[in-house]
């Protein structure tokens, strides 16, 4: 939990548990076709091709380019659903973060992970981010990308009380409290109509790499 939130900040209005809120599925994308074109576009930038991917909090789509030719690319997300419909992913499992932020992978397995549109929706980011570095390769990226929207009812208290620049310096501030990420740095992808598209970048810390168990 962020040592910079006052209490209450990561509460949501429905503490309904998540797996009830995801069981429909939604086959709806949550952002419009410039801020996709955006969050692919840092995909193709930060994410080697032939690599392995994760894709955090994954739903139907994952805007990986498909030119990429990405030789694993793994989705953890709420609904079967929805994964199972996703033809980028080669491999998915159900996994609720919030109950259990720990990732049911090995050290190391991944090139690069993604987080769209979704960040703002995790109850122990740090923890989440701190585990992520842990199944990344050293050195190897994580894009969080976010826009303006979202489920206010399942969004951290602080999230909705921010504005734009106040998510990103967030995101970058639980990177830093994860203290598992180096080389951090904000992106406004916006395209100049239609949603905003923000992202933060870490590189998992080889430090960190070597002294985990």
């Amino acid at each position: 939990m962020s040592q910079h939130l006052p209490p209450g900040a990561y509460r949501r209005e429905d503490e309904v548990p998540d797996a009830e809120f995801y069981r429909e599925a939604r086959l709806v994308t949550h952002i419009d076709e410039g801020a996709t074109a955006a969050v692919t576009q840092l995909y193709r930038e930060h994410f080697p091709a032939g690599g392995a991917v994760l894709d955090l909090m994954s739903s139907w789509v994952s805007h990986l380019p498909v030119e990429a030719g990405y030789r694993r690319v793994a989705g953890l997300g709420m609904n079967a659903e929805e994964l199972r419909a996703n033809p980028q992913l080669s491999e998915w499992v159900v996994h609720d973060l919030n109950r259990d932020p720990r990732l049911p992978y090995g050290a190391a397995e991944f090139d690069g992970a993604a987080i769209c549109v979704s960040v703002d929706y995790l109850t122990q980011p740090v923890n989440v981010l701190q585990d992520t570095a842990r199944v990344l390769r050293p050195g190897a990226p994580l894009v969080i990308s976010f826009s303006n929207r979202c489920f206010p009812t399942k969004a951290i208290a602080a999230w909705l009380q921010m504005d734009d620049a106040g998510h990103v310096a967030l995101v970058a501030q639980w990177m830093r409290e994860a203290g598992t990420w180096d080389d951090i740095t904000a992106h406004d992808r916006s395209p100049r109509q239609g949603d905003p598209l923000y992202a933060v970048v870490g590189r998992a810390s080889p430090s960190f790499q070597t002294s985990a168990p």
